[in-house]
């Protein structure tokens, strides 16, 4: 059962909307090279509002996660890409359904 998880809310700067949808899709292939991260979902909430979450079994896969290499372009592109920086919350997961 996964009991860790990341909510990360980013808010697109205006007229980079697309942008940030690109940049999400572009970062399934390094999450898939990761043998922590259990499950992965880049969303959009509104027009302008993204979100990232993730569940692991452990913690040892959630903060290899955070120190890896999407954490990374995430933050490299953070001045460009987002109005704000990106709000990244480590949770608990009380219960799940994983296909």
């Amino acid at each position: 059962m996964v009991k860790f998880g990341i909510l990360a809310t980013l808010e697109a700067k205006i007229g980079k909307e697309h942008e940030v949808a690109a940049f999400l899709k572009s970062a399934l292939p390094l999450v898939e090279a990761e043998p922590g991260t259990v499950s992965w979902f880049a969303i959009r909430v509104s027009h302008s509002t993204f979100g990232i979450f993730d569940v692991f079994h452990d913690e040892a896969g959630r903060d290899a996660h955070l120190a890896g290499e999407v954490a990374k372009a995430l933050m490299a592109k953070a001045p460009e890409l987002f109005s704000q920086p990106p709000k990244i919350e480590k949770v608990d997961v009380l219960a799940s359904k994983l296909g």
